[in-house]
C-alpha cells in the first residue's frame, strides 16, 4: 500500500509576532498564509494565544475564508478558545496543555488524567465538524490514552527528537517508535511538531512514513529570512519527500 506525502502546514506566528512589534499590518498576515499556499504548503497553523501576542482572534477570522488547502488551530482549550474554534470552524484543532504565561508548547497532555475533559472536547469539536488532533509526548501509553478519548490524530512533541538527533540520530529515533507504531497500529493519524527543520525531518518520515502532517513554525521563518518563503517551502517539502 503506497502511502500518501506528508504534508507540511505552516505556522505563521512568527510572522503575526513581527507584525505586532511594529504595529500596522506590515508583513501583511493573510497575504503571507495565502502565499504559503501558493508556493506549496498543504495547510496553515496558527495558534491564538489570550494575550494575543501574535496571531490575534480577528486574524483567526479574517484567515478562514482565505485558506483553501487546511486550517488547523490549535492552542489550549479555555472556553474562549473552543468558542472561536467552533465559529470559525477549521479542518482541524490541536490541543496542547498550554499555560498562558509559557512561551511555547513544552509537553504534552497526560491522556489518561484527562480523559473525560478531552473526550468531552473532541465531541465538541466533532459536532462542528472539526478533525481533532493531542499534542503528546513520546509515550505509547498517552497515544493509547488519546484512542480512548476519541480523537483522530496525535501530534508528538518532538522537542526532544530535535534536541538528540544532531548527536544521536539513531536514538533520537528509536525514542520515537513505540508513540508513533502504536499510533498507527491503534488507527490513528500521525502528526508531529516542535523543532523540526530541513536537517532532521528526513530521518523521521523516513522512519515513520504514515506521518500525516508536520507543523513548523519557528524554524521555517527563520531560514525564510535567508532564502525568502518560496524557495523555503520548497526545500522542506524536498525534506519530506527525501
Amino acid at each position: 500500500m503506497r502511502l500518501e506525502m506528508t504534508k507540511l502546514s505552516v505556522n505563521i506566528n512568527k510572522v503575526a509576532t513581527l507584525r505586532n512589534a511594529r504595529g500596522g499590518n506590515v508583513p501583511d498576515v493573510e497575504r503571507f498564509a495565502v502565499d504559503c499556499e501558493r508556493f506549496g504548503a498543504e495547510g496553515i497553523t496558527v495558534h491564538p494565544r489570550p494575550d494575543e501576542r501574535h496571531i490575534r482572534r480577528s486574524d483567526v477570522f479574517a484567515l478562514r475564508p482565505l485558506i483553501h488547502t487546511e486550517m488547523n488551530i490549535e492552542g489550549y482549550p479555555s472556553d474562549d478558545f473552543v468558542a472561536l474554534v467552533c465559529d470559525v470552524r477549521p479542518d482541524q484543532v490541536t490541543l496542547v496543555p498550554d499555560s498562558p504565561e509559557q512561551l511555547t508548547s513544552n509537553h504534552g497532555w497526560d491522556t489518561l488524567a484527562n480523559r473525560e475533559r478531552l473526550t468531552a472536547l473532541a465531541q465538541t469539536f466533532h459536532q462542528c465538524g472539526i478533525r481533532v488532533s493531542v499534542f503528546v509526548d513520546p509515550d505509547a501509553r498517552m497515544v493509547e490514552g488519546a484512542k480512548e478519548c476519541g480523537v483522530d490524530r496525535v501530534e508528538l512533541y518532538t522537542g526532544p527528537y530535535a534536541e538528540l538527533f544532531p548527536s544521536q540520530p539513531h536514538k533520537a529515533i528509536e525514542l520515537y517508535r513505540p508513540a508513533a507504531e502504536r499510533a498507527r497500529d491503534l488507527g490513528l493519524g500521525l502528526n508531529a511538531g516542535h523543532d523540526l527543520n530541513t536537517a532532521n525531518l528526513p530521518a523521521f518520515i523516513h522512519a515513520f512514513p504514515w506521518t500525516a502532517e508536520v507543523s513548523i513554525g519557528h524554524a521555517l521563518i527563520a531560514d525564510a529570512l535567508y532564502l525568502g518563503i518560496e524557495e523555503t517551502i520548497k526545500q522542506y517539502k524536498y525534506a519530506l519527500s527525501n
